[in-house]
C-alpha cells in the first residue's frame, strides 16, 4: 500500500514564504504515472485544489495562488514540494496532498488508477 504523509505547515507572516514537503512511501506492484495535488480547506469552505503537477510534468494553478506558489517533485524520492510566496491570510487553510497513480492490478492484468491522501498540515497566515 502507498501513504502520504504531508509536512511543513505552520505560522507565518502575511507576506512571508512557506515550503510543504509530501512524501509516499510504500510498495505496490507496477507503480507509476505519479501526479501529485495539493488542495486545501479553510474553516467553513469547500476543498479547493490549488496545485498540481500532472505525471507528465505539466503544472497548475488555481487563479488565487497563480504566481505566487510554486510545485515541484522528485520522482527518485517520491516526494512533492509546494512553494507558498507572499502569502496572505486567506491562504490560510489545511493543505493536504494527494498522489495519483498507476498500478497493475494482478486480478485482472492491467493497470488501475488510484489515489491516496495525506492527513493535512495546517498552514496559519498571520495578517
Amino acid at each position: 500500500q502507498v501513504q502520504v504523509a504531508e509536512s511543513g505547515g505552520g505560522l507565518v507572516q502575511a507576506g512571508g514564504s512557506l515550503t510543504l514537503s509530501c512524501a509516499a512511501s510504500g510498495h505496490i506492484i507496477g507503480l507509476r504515472d505519479m501526479g501529485w495535488r495539493w488542495y486545501r480547506q479553510a474553516p467553513g469552505n469547500q476543498r479547493e485544489v490549488v496545485a498540481e503537477i500532472t505525471a507528465g510534468g505539466h503544472t497548475n494553478f488555481s487563479d488565487s495562488v497563480k504566481g505566487r506558489f510554486s510545485i515541484s517533485r522528485d520522482e527518485a524520492k517520491r516526494t512533492a514540494h509546494l512553494l507558498m510566496s507572499r502569502l496572505k491570510p486567506e491562504d490560510s487553510a489545511v493543505y493536504y496532498c494527494t498522489v495519483h497513480f498507476s498500478f497493475f492490478a494482478e486480478d485482472v492484468g492491467d493497470y488501475r488508477p488510484s489515489a491516496r491522501w495525506g492527513q493535512g498540515t495546517q498552514v496559519t497566515v498571520s495578517s
